[in-house]
C-alpha cells in the first residue's frame, strides 16, 4: 500500500494546480475512481465524489483538498513540480493520495461496510473556499450523511503521530481592510488638512488594545496588520491610508463581537480626525469545531489507536468548517516532522507517515 500511496501523491505533486482550474488533477482523480465501480458524480466545479453503496441506512464522508499554492517550488526532489509558480507546498498532494487510497479500500470492503461510504475531493480549500459549494448542492443530505472526517498534515507535529481534540481546532478567520480619507495640506498648514496618517495609527493602536481586553480573555484571539500605506511625501499631510490585517477568533460570537468593537474605533477616529473611515471585513471560512459526542465515540472505538489529545486549538483556518455546519464532524492533524513549515517552498514530507492515517481512516469505517 505504500507503494500506491507514493505513486499517488508524487504522480499529483508534478501537476498542482490552483483554485478551481484543477482540469489534470481532476482527470487524475477519475482516473483512480473510474475502475472501483463507485457512482461519480460532481456537484461543483471541479470537483469529484465517489460514492460506494454498501446498501445502508447512511453514509459516512471523507474530504481531501485538491489544489496547490502559487509557489515556486524549491525541494529539487525528482517529482518536483511541472508548473511553474505553482506547488503542493500545503500537502494537499498527500490528502487526495490518502483518499485515493481509500478508494481502493472500500471496494475492496464494500461487502462488509457498515456504511456507505462518500469520498468527496474538494477544490479551492486555499482560496475562496470550495467547501462551501459542495455543501450548498445537497450532496451530504442526497446520501443521508451521518458524518464527516478530514484531516491535515501537520509539519509541527511528530513524524506519524495523529492528533486531534473536541470542540475548538481551528479558527475563524477574516481580513479586515480600512480605507481612510483625509485631505492633504503642507505641514505648516496643518489645521487646513486632514492627516489620514494619524488617523490611521490612532485606528491601529486603539485595535490592537480592543484586541487584548475585549473579554472573554480566557478565549484565544488574533488581531494583526501586515500592510499600512499612506502618504506621499515628508512635508504632507497624507490624505489617504490603507490599512489591511487578519482577525481570528475559535469563537464565531466572540469574532463578530470585535468586529463591531473595530466598527465603533473607526467611527470613533472618524469624529476626531475629521477624515472618513470604511472598514470591512471578508467572512472568511466559520471556526473548525469537533462535534463532542462524535469525538467521544471515536476515542471509545479506537482505543489504544486513538489519536493523541492537541493541548490547544490552532489559529490557521480551514474550509471544512462548512462540512460540519451540515453535520457531525471531526478533524485530525497527521504529523510530518521536518523544519519547513506549510507554504514554505522547500516543504516535503516521507510519504510513510500516509499508511498512519490511511491506517485511521480504515479503522473509521468500521465505526
Amino acid at each position: 500500500m505504500l507503494e500506491r500511496l507514493r505513486t499517488y501523491r508524487r504522480d499529483l505533486h508534478r501537476i498542482p494546480e490552483l483554485g478551481f482550474d484543477l482540469p489534470r488533477t481532476v482527470e487524475y482523480v477519475e482516473g483512480v475512481l473510474r475502475p472501483l465501480g463507485c457512482g461519480v458524480t460532481y456537484p461543483a466545479k471541479s470537483a469529484v465524489c465517489a460514492f460506494f453503496d454498501a446498501g445502508k441506512a447512511d453514509t459516512l464522508a471523507f474530504r481531501a483538498d485538491l489544489d496547490a499554492l502559487p509557489v515556486q517550488e524549491a525541494t529539487g526532489v525528482a517529482y518536483a513540480s511541472i508548473h511553474p509558480g505553482k506547488m503542493h507546498a500545503c500537502g494537499h498532494d498527500g490528502h487526495t493520495a490518502l483518499l485515493l487510497a481509500l478508494a481502493c479500500l472500500a471496494k475492496e470492503r464494500l461487502a462488509s461496510l457498515s456504511h456507505n461510504v462518500l469520498l468527496i475531493f474538494q477544490p479551492a480549500e486555499e482560496t475562496t473556499g470550495g467547501a462551501k459549494d459542495i455543501c450548498e448542492s445537497g450532496i451530504l443530505e442526497k446520501y443521508n450523511t451521518a458524518c464527516v472526517f478530514g484531516l491535515h498534515l501537520w509539519p509541527e507535529l511528530p513524524k506519524g503521530t495523529l492528533w486531534t481534540r473536541p470542540g475548538p481546532v481551528m479558527a475563524k478567520t477574516g481580513i479586515v481592510q480600512v480605507e481612510i480619507e483625509g485631505k492633504s495640506a503642507h505641514v505648516t498648514r496643518a489645521a487646513q488638512g486632514a492627516d489620514a496618517l494619524r488617523a490611521g495609527v490612532e485606528f491601529l493602536h486603539r485595535a490592537y488594545a480592543m484586541a487584548e481586553t475585549i473579554p472573554p480573555l480566557s478565549q484565544e484571539r488574533l488581531l494583526k496588520f501586515g500592510l499600512m500605506q499612506s502618504g506621499t511625501t515628508e512635508n504632507a499631510l497624507s490624505d489617504h491610508t490603507y490599512i489591511r490585517g487578519t482577525m481570528r477568533a475559535f469563537s464565531a460570537e466572540l469574532h463578530r463581537r470585535m468586529h463591531q468593537a473595530l466598527c465603533d474605533i473607526a467611527a470613533t477616529v472618524e469624529g476626531e480626525a475629521g477624515c472618513r473611515l470604511h472598514l470591512s471585513l471578508s467572512e472568511g471560512y466559520p471556526p473548525v469545531v469537533n462535534d463532542a459526542a462524535l469525538y467521544a465515540r471515536l476515542m471509545a472505538h479506537l482505543g489504544a489507536d486513538a489519536p493523541g489529545l492537541l493541548a490547544s486549538p490552532f489559529l490557521t483556518g480551514e474550509d471544512f468548517s462548512f462540512y460540519q455546519q451540515r453535520v457531525a464532524g471531526v478533524f485530525f492533524f497527521l504529523g510530518t516532522g521536518g523544519g519547513v513549515p506549510l507554504h514554505g517552498a522547500a516543504f516535503d514530507f516521507d510519504e510513510a507517515v500516509l499508511l498512519t492515517g490511511l491506517g485511521l481512516y480504515e479503522r473509521l469505517l468500521a465505526i
